[in-house]
């Protein structure tokens, strides 16, 4: 038993090594298998790609644009959704949006910012180990699925920064210059005073140098238009994460990090285990042996890499998790 365990490892070893150097060969790394939308489509060739669907050009990393609705521009170009996959933001390269316009932006794995109509925001700093947003005008909201420890999540409203300290959901208004955390724990510093915040908590910060806080009405605040479709996007995420878990035919990644979907032209995340976003709605998570013929890349960082999965075809690997309760994605919290 102890001989077929370690041939078992030897032989995930192996794969792995022999799916790095498919990936130093690939022109770009990322003409990889997609995965069949239901259980019952019939496996894709290798190297084929679904209809309309398109390879990313480049790796995910923090300010990469993730999906796009309505009107949104940067420079005065148009953004559209030929763009998720394609751009990546640079800090100082501000985003705008129209009245119908919201956009989604991939933070560090396990971390979206999603921006509504008619803001604008720009990052000062872009990198796995310090991000910084400046949110100019309008309304933002940030979900944190994962957070990576030693890693800087930020937003600022002129001198003032909101530092998120814990997994969860932060909402960030402008006009008048708002902070709220519906789940998780955040420090806010002025000029004058800091204070922690947690959920449910708010601070105005016009007019409030001390940082007084104060309680929200939660279900008030769940109507507002960026959460209801922020809850969407969520939504999608998980059910994106629940079809990669149930099917041995499609992507697959072998860890945490951010996966490529060519059936709906976005990233996906998969974690380091099952969770549960502040939204409610469940993740899969964790590594599986198994899988072969893929990719694997990584952000590298001040010469660490960090761990991106833009996917790995399955191989016997069918539904999920089945010990401590976890059963599938895009359920809500019971």
């Amino acid at each position: 038993m102890k001989t077929d365990s370690k041939n078992s490892v030897r032989l995930v070893a192996a794969l792995v090594a022999t799916a790095a150097c498919g990936l130093a060969q690939a022109p770009g790394g990322y003409y990889n298998q997609p995965a069949p939308q239901t259980q019952q489509q019939a496996p894709m060739q290798p190297g084929s790609m679904p209809p309309g669907g398109m390879p990313p050009a480049e790796m995910p990393r923090p300010g990469s644009v993730n999906y796009i609705q309505g009107q949104v521009s940067s420079a005065g170009q148009p953004l559209t959704i030929q763009s998720v996959g394609h751009l990546a933001l640079n800090p100082g390269q501000a985003v705008d949006t129209g009245n119908d316009g919201y956009v989604e932006v991939l933070l560090t794995p396990g971390a979206f910012l999603r921006v509504g109509p008619n803001s604008e925001f720009n990052f000062t700093a872009v990198g796995l180990a310090d991000t910084r947003i400046t949110l100019a005008h309008g309304n933002a909201l940030v979900e944190i699925d994962q957070l990576i420890a030693g890693t800087h999540e930020e937003v600022t409203f002129g001198p003032t920064s909101v530092d998120m300290l814990k997994k969860g959901l932060y909402g960030f208004a402008a006009s008048p210059a708002m902070v709220r955390v519906f789940d998780g724990k955040a420090d806010v510093i002025g000029q004058a005073a800091h204070d922690d915040i947690g959920k449910n908590d708010q601070i105005a910060l016009a007019d409030n140098p001390s940082l007084k806080k104060s309680h929200f009405d939660e279900n008030q605040a769940k109507q507002d238009p960026l959460f209801v479709w922020s809850l969407a996007r969520s939504r999608a995420e998980s059910e994106q994460n629940k079809l990669v878990s149930q099917n041995p035919a499609g992507y697959y990644p072998s860890g945490d990090g951010w996966f490529w979907d060519p059936y709906t032209n976005y990233y996906g995340f998969w974690g380091p285990g099952p969770f549960y976003s502040p939204f409610g709605f469940a993740f899969f998570g964790g590594y599986y042996p198994g899988f072969y013929h893929g990719f694997y890349g990584g952000f590298r960082e001040g010469g660490h890499v960090e761990h991106a999965f833009v996917g790995v075809h399955g191989n016997g690997i069918s539904g999920g998790f089945h010990g401590g309760g976890f059963h599938g994605g895009g359920g809500g919290r019971r």
